[in-house]
């Protein structure tokens, strides 16, 4: 069982690089890599419609018919809405005591193109929601098991899915390995950026995956803040206004009566005033010279349906300089029942603080704030930018060959983000040179699609018969 996990197991000062990996191998007898390929059930297992019932206890009700419906359309989707399910069940699963920065739902959609602060094209981990210090290994099974269940949907047969899974897992351990002889600012500047992807792509992928992955580089570079006005905007009284969408997109003078409407937009004026204090002073100043016009309820995501998410948008030196912001709730991480508490006390600055530690380089308008609700709840709010360079993939169009390369990519990444927080080569020793831990995942992998496929047909059978409200919407 892990050790409570409220800060990352770094080196202890002064140890030596042998003293490390000795460390690491010496947590192969307590916990043999091997171990890692069994997944039973706990027999005392808790109903995972039961966990995903108790997050919709906290969550907007008219939104959570909608949560439902997204997560009972495939495994995958279920998968996506499900990262508590799986942290309950990762409790009981051995680890190596080593702990790291966790991303707490590292599936494989949750890895994409973003823009870095200079305007260059990045490869990254994305959503930090659930972020938390804990066992390195949980973001890889969760990883792992995700190309499974995104293999399974594609129609990949076993030795396909091994393939990739094994992929994804190797480049993991082989890159926590590079990492391991590599000094800590050598670590903290890696990145894998535009060049570095297309110098994968000439390794990895064949002519047509190196052109796929051309068109979504140039694509990403078209989602940004322009693009996001156009499509979200409207002229009201010769002022943009953001357009209604519901139930995915409501603006605040729709969702409330004037007086309360006006108290919220007042609300969330002086949020953005007070979280200005948690960037640095060269943002602030950014952040200063924009005003907030309007701001609309909008429904993200699978998992984070129902969950309080506002767009903010901010006008700069006229009616056509935009700046649209997201300021989404924040609660406790799934994994804090089973790893203890996070050591802030605003889970914003958790989410914040987790994202700067993991990813090469964070949105520059990223921070966080509480807010009174007009329920007269405090709550805690993460804040960034909405879009900025987004690229997305899009696992159902990828053959074998594709889907391995991007797991590669993302086991490369994933390592990354962990060798900034955790102990690099402990971890790398623990791993070593063979393939033990790889052919672990790969019988893990299959044995957690199972799982997930069982409480998938759980959700579908409990909606079919009423216990849990559905709303049929398109696609997120």
């Amino acid at each position: 069982m892990s050790q409570s996990a409220t800060t990352a197991m770094r080196a202890v000062p002064g140890s030596t690089p042998g003293q490390r990996a000795a460390q690491g191998k010496e947590a192969r007898r307590r916990s043999p890599r091997s171990g890692h390929a069994v997944y039973r059930p706990s027999p005392d297992r808790p109903d995972p419609l039961a966990i995903l019932e108790a997050q919709s206890a906290a969550r907007v009700p008219e939104l959570v018919p909608i949560r439902y419906s997204r997560m009972s359309e495939s495994p995958f989707r279920f998968y996506r809405g499900a990262a508590a399910v799986m942290a309950s069940d990762l409790a009981n699963s051995p680890d190596s005591g080593i702990t790291a920065q966790l991303c707490g739902d590292a599936h494989l959609l949750n890895f994409r193109l973003l823009a870095s602060p200079e305007r260059s094209l990045m490869f990254d981990i994305n959503d930090f929601d659930e972020t938390l210090p804990g066992p390195w290994e949980w973001d890889v099974k969760r990883l792992a098991a995700s190309f499974v269940i995104a293999g399974r949907a594609n129609g990949f047969d076993d030795a396909e899915r091994a393939g990739v899974v094994s992929a994804a897992v190797r480049s993991y351990r082989e890159a926590m390995r590079g990492f391991a002889g590599m000094g800590n600012l050598a670590v903290w500047y890696a990145r894998i950026d535009s060049d570095r992807l297309k110098a994968l792509a000439a390794e990895q992928l064949d002519k047509g995956g190196r052109k796929k992955l051309a068109r979504a580089m140039a694509k990403a570079r078209t989602r940004d803040t322009l693009q996001v006005f156009g499509r979200l905007t409207e002229l009201v009284d010769g002022r943009p206004r953001i357009a209604a969408d519901p139930p995915l997109l409501v603006p605040v003078a729709d969702l409330l009566p004037d007086v309360e409407g006006s108290a919220l937009e007042d609300r969330f004026r002086h949020l953005l005033e007070r979280y200005g204090r948690t960037m640095g002073s060269d943002r602030r100043a950014l952040l200063e010279d924009y005003r907030m016009a309007d701001m609309a309820r909008k429904v993200v995501g699978v998992g984070s349906v129902g969950t309080r998410c506002w767009i903010l948008l901010l006008l700069g030196r006229d009616g056509q300089d935009p700046l649209f912001l997201q300021a989404k709730e924040a609660d406790t991480s799934v994994l804090a029942e089973h790893l203890g508490a996070s050591r802030y006390r605003n889970q914003g600055e958790r989410v914040v603080s987790g994202q700067r530690l993991m990813q090469a380089a964070s949105d520059i308008f990223l921070g966080w704030e509480r807010v009174d609700g007009i329920d007269g709840k405090q709550r805690d709010f993460y804040i960034r930018q909405l879009r900025d360079w987004k690229g997305i993939a899009m696992p159902e169009t990828m053959s074998p060959d594709q889907l391995r390369a991007f797991g590669e990519v993302c086991g490369l990444t994933l390592a990354r983000a962990h060798a900034r927080s955790g102990d690099r080569i402990a971890i790398a020793a623990y791993l070593g040179r063979g393939e033990a831990f790889d052919r672990a995942l790969v019988t893990f992998a299959e044995a957690y699609a199972d799982q997930n496929e069982r409480d998938h047909q759980a959700l579908v059978d409990a909606v079919r018969a009423d216990r849990l409200p559905a709303r049929e919407l398109p696609a997120a």
